[in-house]
């Protein structure tokens, strides 16, 4: 799948002849391509789209991308050599490029070679990444189908005595078993005290009977990310733990029938924040309700108090309250959900009743 029609469709209304995107995540949005890291540029005018890349990727590049002149680069003709051409060729004035992702040493480099004005135009990408079409949307459900896989078997092999790196390299290759492309982000596995970090490193330490285990973890099925969170008991669970548990299950509810296109990230933040407080947890939610899920695994729009503007219909956001208690437990469940008019569609299958092992 590719976007750029869609790019090429808001040049006009950001005042821009064309758009560079030298930012991995916006290059492979536009061109359905994946190449890593700098290795490639694409740039969409008015006229046409470009995608720019080197001999090692230049083969692969012809075997994946439809809408889009390729171009090779060579000695003494660089990427920025490739867009002054276009320039030229195009009579382009005002160029768009993602001031989000790149490096003042690149942005150096195309100001000195290009014969125009170059304009931050990040937000292009971002509002355009932030509503799904329909292919977005299956390659997501697949990847969260492949990482719901990988909690079932999972589920099966946490017991006292195995560790947290364990049951992260576990996951990691589950997820791959079932035909990840490969991981959203380093998965975490934190357990007892440890899960009062909410973005805690896997370590060395054994799993203990009567411990919370808190596993975040997501993959990448053509190109798309899935993200998920669940939180199990091993052995026993006291009641402050069931407390706890359904405290944030509660809350995730509240903040998932908040959730749909028109109303704020603040509204929905605000309807699962308000359950943690009122039972007198406030200050043990530390992060927002959700962030935008897609091309990468933080997007936008988010769930949060700090953003006062409308969610779009099309925009997939995760739903993750949590009550983390320092030096002691901690408690997040997290789902994905797609925004519509009416209301918002669960994308994530896996039950979140309190499980005990």
């Amino acid at each position: 799948m590719d976007h750029f029609h869609e790019i090429t469709a808001q040049l006009e209304a950001y005042g821009l002849d064309a758009m560079l995107l030298t930012g991995e995540a916006d290059r492979f949005y536009a061109s359905g391509f994946h190449s890593a890291g700098t290795d490639g540029v694409a740039l969409v005018t008015r006229k046409k789209a470009y995608y720019f890349t080197d001999a090692r990727y230049t083969e692969a590049a012809g075997r994946h991308i439809r809408g889009a002149e390729i171009r090779e680069t060579g000695r003494g003709r660089g990427y920025a050599a490739l867009v002054e051409e276009v320039v030229q060729d195009e009579q382009l004035h005002c160029l768009g490029f993602e001031e989000a992702y790149m490096t003042v040493r690149d942005y150096e480099m195309y100001r000195k070679g290009l014969t125009c004005e170059l304009l931050p135009a990040t937000k292009l990408l971002w509002r355009l990444r932030e509503v799904k079409d329909q292919a977005e949307l299956s390659a997501m459900e697949s990847a969260q189908r492949i990482a719901e896989k990988a909690l079932e078997v999972i589920l099966q092999e946490i017991r006292p005595g195995v560790t947290e790196k364990e049951i992260a390299a576990r996951l990691q290759y589950l997820m791959l078993h079932f035909g990840a492309e490969d991981m959203s982000f380093d998965p975490i596995v934190v357990s007892g005290a440890n899960g009062s970090l909410p973005h805690g490193v896997p370590s060395e330490k054994a799993i203990c009977s009567g411990e919370f285990v808190t596993m975040d973890f997501g993959c990448i099925y053509h190109g798309y990310c899935s993200d998920m969170t669940r939180t199990v008991a091993v052995g026993t669970a006291t009641e402050e733990m069931r407390t706890i548990y359904q405290t944030v299950l509660a809350a995730q509810e509240a903040g998932i029938a908040a959730a749909r296109a028109g109303v704020t990230g603040r509204e929905v933040d605000g309807a699962a924040r308000a359950v943690i407080e009122a039972a007198g947890y406030g200050a043990y939610f530390g992060h927002s309700f959700g962030h935008g899920v897609g091309v990468e695994i933080h997007e936008s729009p988010n769930a949060s108090p700090s953003n006062d503007v409308p969610l779009p219909a099309g925009a997939v956001i995760s739903a993750e309250p949590g009550i983390y208690l320092p030096g002691r437990l901690g408690v997040r469940i997290e789902d994905v959900l797609l925004l519509t008019e009416t209301g918002c569609r669960d994308l994530t299958r896996a039950p979140k009743d309190l499980i005990v092992l």
